[in-house]
């Protein structure tokens, strides 16, 4: 279990960050999943080599939405970009993607424009086995962890130091991680799709 303390979120934290986890024997990340920092994504390709990257499919639909002129609008665009993401196949995401863009290009053509340049961001997804999409194509389980690490520390209010702070955090991870390992399992591998599977 791996902590850090960092009041922003550049590359030079991301960086230090990513170097401890190979420090510590990281190797094989097989997918990032991520909302868009810029710092993020530059550490990871410096660090990790430039693996695949997931951008967050339920920030991409919130994301849009800043984009769409009529309020009349705003479900409409947001049942288009699901039916993307819920597509069966890469190839149908990205004939999907097409015809949306197609479809706002005069009536809301900046949404359109934004729709092609961000919206594949989130469809690395569909290079893993159809059983586990899911759950990579979201962070929702890092978001939840982090509920969880901010509804605990919120008790102490004030921290003397980082080291408090630290060990605040550390103790509730450790606590998860073990609930993890002992009766969850966040990916289950499909009997049928174990080649596929690199852990």
């Amino acid at each position: 279990m791996v902590t850090s303390v960092a009041l922003g979120e550049h590359e030079v934290h991301w960086r230090t960050f990513l170097q401890s986890l190979v420090e510590r024997g990281l190797c094989g990340v097989e997918l990032v999943i991520s909302d868009a920092h810029e710092g993020l994504k530059a550490a990871r390709k410096a660090v990790l080599g430039g693996g695949p990257w997931q951008r967050r499919q339920f920030h991409l639909q919130q994301n849009a939405q800043a984009y769409v002129p009529p309020q009349s609008m705003k479900a409409e665009v947001a049942a288009d970009i699901r039916a993307i993401f819920n597509a069966a196949t890469r190839q149908g995401a990205e004939a999907l993607l097409k015809a949306t863009v197609l479809k706002y290009a005069e009536s809301a053509s900046r949404l359109a424009a934004w729709l092609e340049e961000n919206i594949p961001e989130g469809l690395t997804v569909f290079s893993f086995p159809p059983s586990h999409r899911r759950r990579i194509r979201t962070a929702n389980g890092l978001e939840r962890l982090n509920r969880e690490v901010r509804r605990r520390s919120r008790v102490a209010v004030l921290f003397p130091n980082i080291a408090s702070c630290l060990r605040l955090v550390t103790a509730v991870l450790i606590e998860i991680s073990e609930e993890w390992e002992t009766s969850r399992t966040y990916l289950r591998p499909d009997p049928e799709n174990l080649d596929e599977i690199a852990f």
